[in-house]
């Protein structure tokens, strides 16, 4: 492992999470374990033997062990990146614009542009459940005691079944578009889309704002 060589938290800190593809090694794993061939289909651009050695070097570390039936999964260390994670994604929210044809996308990922959207507790937000249909597998938004979480694989009962576009969709659910615009770009809203309005995100900076409407 080649370190900063600085007496520094940061700098520390960076010598364990600082080498490319670590932190989406994390954001593979917040959601659960996986197997080696789950996250290489969670990371798409990494080779295989990268792959190994960020796994290897993580494990060393302390943040990934393997379980018993051969998947990889986040030691309370490696937990403890989560809300890291979510902090770099609400200042990378403003980067969020139309999704560009050679990116990739993966159903999970939307967990970091809605954790920017609505963070901590707000007791005015709806009881809402929202399905999320713009990847390879559903998604849930759910709004519960003021908390909005998202969870992998369908609602039983949704309000709201949003399918498109990935961009589209978090558009609709962030209010930089209505429920007609997203329909110009292809969403297909199932249920009342009228719901959606009183799940409100929390106040975008004009710079964040500005950057989401492009």
């Amino acid at each position: 492992m080649r370190s900063y060589g600085q007496y520094c938290g940061l700098a520390k800190g960076l010598d364990l999470i600082g080498d490319r593809w670590v932190l989406l090694v994390v954001r593979e794993l917040l959601n659960g374990p996986r197997r080696y061939g789950e996250l290489l289909e969670g990371l798409p651009g990494i080779a295989t033997n990268l792959l190994s050695e960020r796994l290897r070097s993580m494990q060393e570390s302390g943040l990934v062990a393997k379980t018993s039936d051969d998947r990889y999964a986040l030691t309370e260390r490696g937990e403890g990146l989560r809300d890291v994670l979510h902090a770099i994604g609400r200042w990378a929210y403003p980067l969020m614009g139309p999704i560009e044809p050679d990116e990739a996308f993966r159903s999970q990922w939307i967990v970091h542009p809605i954790s920017a959207l609505f963070p901590d507790v707000d007791a005015s937000r709806p009881e809402l459940v929202i399905e999320v249909r713009c990847g390879d597998e559903p998604m849930t938004i759910e709004s519960r005691d003021g908390r909005v979480s998202v969870h992998e694989g369908a609602a039983p009962a949704p309000d709201i079944v949003l399918t498109g576009r990935p961009d589209a969709v978090i558009g609709l659910v962030a209010h930089r578009l209505d429920a007609r615009e997203a329909k110009e770009r292809g969403v297909a809203i199932t249920g009342d889309a009228r719901l959606l309005r009183r799940l409100r995100p929390s106040r975008l900076s004009p710079a964040t704002a500005g950057s989401a409407r492009r």
